[in-house]
């Protein structure tokens, strides 16, 4: 390693991971490394130049070895989720199909506008050996590799061909990820070769550097607009995204819906922006939300959207509002300000909530409309008593469904403890029946709604956590489904001491996707495992056993008693802890608190059940707001 007294040489690799590890972030005061470590399996690809860098520095960068590439990622998003998007982990594969693998993580932290730090092997700069091991050739564009796939995935997406790139880049990636407006995954390319290049970096590159989150003040004539347009409100409503936490502006949230009594209704990612037992908490909104919630929407004239990017499932398709409702989004991203003629405040939810206080004072909403979210949430917590007991109205036994298996460990967790989950039917319930007991400590990932992030992001939640809390749990809510897509990371968290109590609902397939199909007049087809095309009779995989199998303790329960007496054992255990249990794939399903969400259906069909769907459906669209 020469040079002279400005410059080291070292090489691309060894500059790379020698620059992350010389970055740190202030968070409440306390000066903490900006890249938490990472997770990588190696190759051909990245092996011996990166690989060589990474064990250099080991110490400040732990890595971490997943069982695959896919869900490596999806435990550095649950990681970042965690943390706030204060930090951020990152992961490296070699090239070909160890890169591919990583196309869905990435999509989901596009998606959810978390940082993700994506380091891939590639081929070869000077393309002598072409074509190597894995690469896919372009006939007429050798340029092109898999790796510009992710392009579409990323918020910045580089290939170093050259150690001297390196001094630009890596800064302005790592500058994406810390961005509040731009924060999304990064990728970079690292050519076979130009990974063991060397070049005289200077060694100013590898100063420590402190960062902070940037916080950007908005505009005053916007804050002005919108505090006159408050000041009209009858009916306002305030919808809480996950930005509001990412801001950590739960604080000022709250603190403006008390001072002008205005209800407040959740996202999916902002499921845990206040308590459950916060009077203004008025539940979640849209397709997986509440009748309280859905229905102040409905009224609402003057909606305050703080840090949310206004998903479907947030605004029932558009169909959730009414049509002359007014909105005003705050948000640190002008793109989600700006969505369906809203009236924009672009700028950092903190700041901006303390300006709109300051020009609002005096106002507070009518009695009338404290009265009616009263009334409406009330009616929603004995709807939810109800769902999730065990025995129905008439004083009969109800088939074990997921509502009551959440709310079961809803009763016996620790208020800090974390719970995660992801696509399929647990999102939906999880969202609606789980009583907030604490902010922050709810990850529904459901902006990809992608399957088999549960217990690969709780994996990485589990990193996150430790580093804070180390006595409370990590809770990843699966179904069959998505354990049977991707469940290598038990093992992971058993060899790396990362413990997670795991709960696997097993309703016999697809359910939720059957219970859609159903609704839509179509009959049930290749969701269920008994509708599939089969070569034997259809069976239950034994999750228990082969939980086992993977180093964790593991047990069957079959009632909802079972599995509160398990989840005692379970946080007693020392190790990842994971208890099966079969719920019913057609009764259960919480039956309320949902609006109405466009999919796509057929105009023309044999099936008069569908037929009579499509009819619905465009009854239905009658109703949406025509926005931009």
């Amino acid at each position: 390693m020469s040079g002279n007294s400005t410059t080291i040489r070292l090489t691309m690799a060894q500059a790379l991971v020698r620059h992350l590890a010389a970055q740190f972030i202030e968070i409440d005061g306390e000066r903490v490394r900006l890249c938490g470590g990472g997770f990588g399996i190696f190759g051909h690809g990245n092996v011996t130049c990166l690989g060589e860098a990474l064990e250099q520095h080991r110490d400040e960068l732990p890595l971490w070895r997943g069982q695959n590439e896919q869900s490596m990622a999806m435990a550095a998003v649950g990681y970042a989720k965690q943390k706030l998007r204060r930090r951020f982990m990152f992961a490296t594969s070699s090239a070909g199909p160890g890169t591919t693998n990583m196309l869905t993580s990435a999509g989901i932290a596009h998606t959810n506008r978390l940082p993700l730090l994506l380091l891939c092997g590639d081929a070869f700069a000077t393309r002598l050996p072409d074509p190597v091991l894995q690469q896919v050739e372009h006939f007429g564009d050798p340029t092109i590799s898999v790796n510009d796939a992710f392009k579409s995935v990323t918020r910045y997406w580089d290939r170093i061909i050259h150690p001297a790139q390196l001094i630009q880049s890596l800064p302005r990636a790592i500058d994406t990820m810390l961005d509040p407006a731009d924060c999304g995954p990064v990728f970079l390319g690292l050519p076979q070769d130009v990974q063991g290049w060397a070049f005289d970096y200077p060694l100013a590159f590898f100063e420590e550097k402190t960062h902070r989150i940037r916080r950007q003040t908005p505009d005053e004539r916007e804050v002005a607009d919108a505090a006159s347009l408050i000041q009209t409100a009858e009916r306002p409503v305030i919808v809480a995204g996950g930005g509001v936490q990412y801001s950590g502006a739960v604080n000022e949230l709250t603190g403006f819906a008390e001072k002008h009594g205005i209800p407040v209704i959740e996202t999916i990612a902002g499921r845990a922006n206040l308590v459950y037992e916060h009077p203004l908490n008025c539940g979640p909104v849209g397709v997986t939300g509440s009748n309280s919630a859905n229905a102040l929407a409905k009224e609402a004239d003057v909606i305050i959207a703080v840090g949310t990017r206004l998903q479907d499932f947030t605004t029932g398709s558009w169909s959730a509002f009414a049509k002359d409702a007014k909105i005003i989004s705050i948000n640190a991203a002008r793109h989600d300000a700006g969505k369906h003629s809203s009236m924009p405040v672009v700028g950092d939810a903190k700041l901006a909530l303390n300006a709109l206080s300051a020009r609002t004072e005096g106002y507070s909403t009518p009695e009338s409309w404290h009265n009616r979210a009263v009334k409406e949430r009330k009616e929603w917590d004995a709807y939810l008593d109800a769902n999730i007991s065990t025995v129905s109205a008439e004083g009969t036994n109800r088939p074990m469904s997921y509502a009551q298996v959440i709310g079961a460990i809803n009763r016996v967790c620790d208020p800090e403890d974390r719970v995660v989950a992801a696509a399929g039917g647990l999102p939906a319930e999880v969202t609606a029946n789980w009583r907030t007991l604490s902010v922050g400590s709810v990850d529904v990932e459901f902006g990809f709604s992608c399957m088999g992030y549960e217990i690969a992001g709780g994996w990485g939640a589990r990193m996150g956590q430790a580093e804070t809390a180390p006595d409370k749990e990590t809770i990843v809510f699966t179904g069959d489904g998505s354990y049977l897509m991707l469940n290598s990371d038990i093992y992971s968290s058993v060899l790396t001491g990362k413990k997670l109590i795991i709960i696997v609902c097993d309703n016999g397939g697809f359910a939720v996707i059957n219970k859609l199909q159903n609704n839509t007049g179509n009959v049930s087809y290749n969701n269920l495992i008994k509708d599939c095309n089969l070569a034997v009779e259809p069976f239950a995989v034994d999750f228990e056993a082969h939980a086992r199998a993977m180093g964790a303790n593991a047990e069957t329960v079959d009632s909802i008693t079972g599995l509160e007496q398990a989840f005692a054992r379970a946080r007693a255990s020392d190790r990842t802890y994971v208890i099966s249990l079969k719920t019913d794939a057609f009764e259960g399903w919480t039956g309320e608190g949902h609006t109405w969400w466009e999919v796509g259906i057929p105009e023309v069909s044999d099936n008069p059940d569908v037929r009579a769907a499509r009819k619905d459906l465009d009854e239905q669209r009658k109703e949406q707001r025509i926005g931009l």
